[in-house]
């Protein structure tokens, strides 16, 4: 099967979905003869025209808003907003809108509207561009909240979410995008609310979300050599969110560990850990572990900054504490 890089991936995802859907567009800052900041868009202005990938001011809450007007009266927006860190400057059109629309209207009216956008430290691009805070738009009902790890579930999870007649939020690595992966050329979509195991163990499960899955996994081929059994689970979407799978897994080891490159403090890992409690408390032989980024602004000094960013050896000594 080729291999192709993440943007890449994204990038088919999104020209496919246009060509086989007129209602399909796309907004945001610099997304046209640019290609948007990491170049996800590049070559699409060319091939669609402004009517189709439409520049925006730098408005962060307008780039929402317009999205969420053209989602109610049938079209399938792509908002791209640079980066997460800018959330709050649409945060009433995507909290108080966006997510409630369908609801308050008893499901009349539909927001197919999707948000695109990145999470992620390790650029030295300081406090206010670096931050994972997927954990907000969790809190919130009526938003999917989707984090793909690999080229091939960026694709088929970016068509899934396009086709969706529910906002969604899909999240992506800044460091993901150039990484490679086997993406099949042929037609396929990926269901929200699946999680997927990448290596299977006996020992301990280790759910990890986003850039931290490769890194998880590469724990886990270390520790294979030393006999110690690692299967490691992508849940890909954390709204959906599939309980069965990472339940199960547990119930199989009697030990977890979660990692996330959002902040510690009422983050993600603490979530999925207390799910696992009301799933599955007396399959645990041992406290549950949790990796995370610490309770402090992302630093712009590189050193610094690599303290805050979860790494391979933070996962492996999670892993050996919670098998003593």
């Amino acid at each position: 099967m080729r291999k192709i890089f993440y943007v890449e991936a994204l990038r088919e995802a999104l020209r496919e979905e246009m060509e086989r859907d007129p209602n399909v567009f796309l907004l945001g800052e610099d997304i046209g003869p640019f290609g948007g900041v990491f170049k996800v868009t590049e070559g699409l202005y060319k091939k669609f025209d402004s009517e189709r990938v439409r520049q925006t001011p730098i408005s962060e809450a307008a780039i929402i808003g317009i999205g969420l007007g053209a989602a109610i009266v049938g079209m399938r927006p792509i908002c791209e907003l640079m980066f997460i860190d800018f959330l709050p400057l649409a945060g009433d059109q995507i909290f108080n809108q966006v997510a409630k629309i369908r609801y308050m209207t008893g499901g009349q009216a539909k927001v197919p509207l999707v948000i695109r956008t990145n999470i992620g430290a390790g650029r030295s691009a300081a406090a206010q561009h670096s931050q994972s805070i997927h954990a907000w738009a969790c809190h919130i009902p009526g938003i999917k909240v989707v984090l793909p790890s690999n080229p091939y579930d960026a694709k088929g999870l970016l068509k899934t979410a396009i086709r969706d007649d529910n906002p969604v939020l899909f999240l992506e690595h800044k460091f993901l995008y150039k990484i490679k992966g086997e993406v099949p050329e042929e037609e396929y979509t990926i269901p929200l609310g699946k999680a997927s195991i990448k290596t299977e163990g006996k020992d301990v499960t280790v759910v990890a979300i986003s850039s931290l899955v490769s890194k998880a996994i590469n724990v886990s081929k270390k520790l294979s050599v030393e006999g110690i059994s690692v299967e490691v689970i992508d849940p890909r979407t954390l709204i959906p969110y599939d309980r069965d799978t990472i339940t199960n897994s547990v119930k199989k080891t009697g030990h977890l560990v979660v990692a996330d490159e959002g902040h510690i403090n009422c983050g993600i890992c603490s979530e999925i850990a207390m799910k696992v409690i009301e799933d599955a408390f007396y399959y645990l032989e041992t406290p549950i572990r949790r990796v995370a980024a610490p309770n402090v602004p992302i630093p712009f000094c590189p050193s610094l900054e690599k303290l805050c960013i979860p790494a391979e050896e933070n996962i492996e000594k999670a892993i050996r504490s919670s098998l003593k």
